[in-house]
């Protein structure tokens, strides 16, 4: 299964079959509304953005014959460039702090592989190795370190064991930093002493935690009996931002560090995750899916963060 930028994401936006349009002589689709209403037939993916270190810029992920590819734009989408063309999905885009640089997640051939890959798109080469499912890579501030987890959605939906990982750049040493359970979606902190990450703590309930970056201390942010995860540190340290479903559907919220002061980004309708800040810590990206007629539309949105 093709992931937009996280497996749990796809299981609630994965479309069903595209109902076809129908033309004379046709019988009625038993989905087709009637009395002559119309519906949408198209639908479109776009997910997962990662901000440039200039501010200017972002990566993100669109479907492009049920491929997922990498594109780089503008803030505002314009001056859009298609980073990856071959036949494999490309998930998890992050974009380096030395600004020349795109991690990512190649997946193809029953395999899941950080990648590098230069922002022009030369010079692709695989960062991890083949044999391990490796996921939602992310930078060290410094640009020295990628860390990335291993895959937590081998035989969905449950949910199995999950590490974080640290991977040097500069002779491919792996360091295990976070172990047992499941915990997913790594984040350096600015200062690159701690991790965020989420953690399954159930088979239905996710939380934010905070721990140093040897893994000890870890820390439970969320504590709630929502599914809470997808943590993005601010610019300064002082915030982070996250998605969850407390009031019902997936939204983003930013908190501090330690848990306190929680408030909502903005009221969506769909599936919120994956949050993003700009440089300067006013604006906050993300992706949201929603049912749209008989199909699923995902699309990055931005909002002013509420601090």
């Amino acid at each position: 299964m093709s992931r937009l930028g996280c497996l749990a994401v796809l299981v609630a936006c994965q479309p069903p079959a595209r109902v076809a349009a129908p033309v004379a002589g046709d019988h009625p689709s038993p989905h087709e509304p009637a009395g002559g209403l119309a519906y949408q037939l198209t639908h479109t993916e776009n997910a997962d953005p990662s901000m440039a270190p200039d501010g200017k810029r972002m990566v993100y992920i669109s479907s492009v014959a049920g491929r997922e590819q990498l594109f780089i734009s503008d803030l505002d989408a314009t001056h859009v460039t298609q980073l990856t063309h071959d036949d494999a999905d490309h998930e998890d885009p992050s974009w380096s702090p030395t600004d020349d640089t795109i991690a990512y997640v190649r997946v193809a051939d029953k395999t899941e592989v950080v990648h590098l890959v230069h922002i022009d798109g030369n010079g692709d080469v695989a960062l991890t190795a083949s044999d391990v499912r490796a996921i939602h890579p992310s930078w060290s501030p410094d640009g020295k370190l990628v860390a990335f987890c291993t895959d937590d959605d081998l035989a969905p939906p449950k949910k199995n064991d999950s590490d974080i990982f640290t991977i040097s750049l500069a002779d491919h040493a792996l360091v295990r930093r976070i172990t047992g359970g499941t915990n997913t979606y790594p984040r350096i902190s600015p200062d690159g002493k701690r991790f965020a990450f989420r953690r399954m703590t159930s088979e239905t309930n996710s939380e934010v935690f905070v721990a140093d970056l040897d893994g000890s201390h870890a820390t439970n942010l969320t504590n709630s009996s929502a599914f809470d995860g997808w943590p993005a540190w601010s610019p300064d340290g002082a915030w982070i931002a996250f998605a969850s479903n407390k009031q019902g559907n997936h939204e983003i919220y930013v908190m501090h560090p330690d848990g306190t002061d929680v408030r909502r980004v903005a009221p969506t309708e769909g599936r919120a995750t994956s949050p993003a800040w700009t440089l300067d810590g006013q604006r906050i990206f993300f992706s949201n899916c929603r049912r749209v007629d008989f199909g699923f539309d995902c699309e990055i949105l931005v909002a002013r963060a509420p601090v």
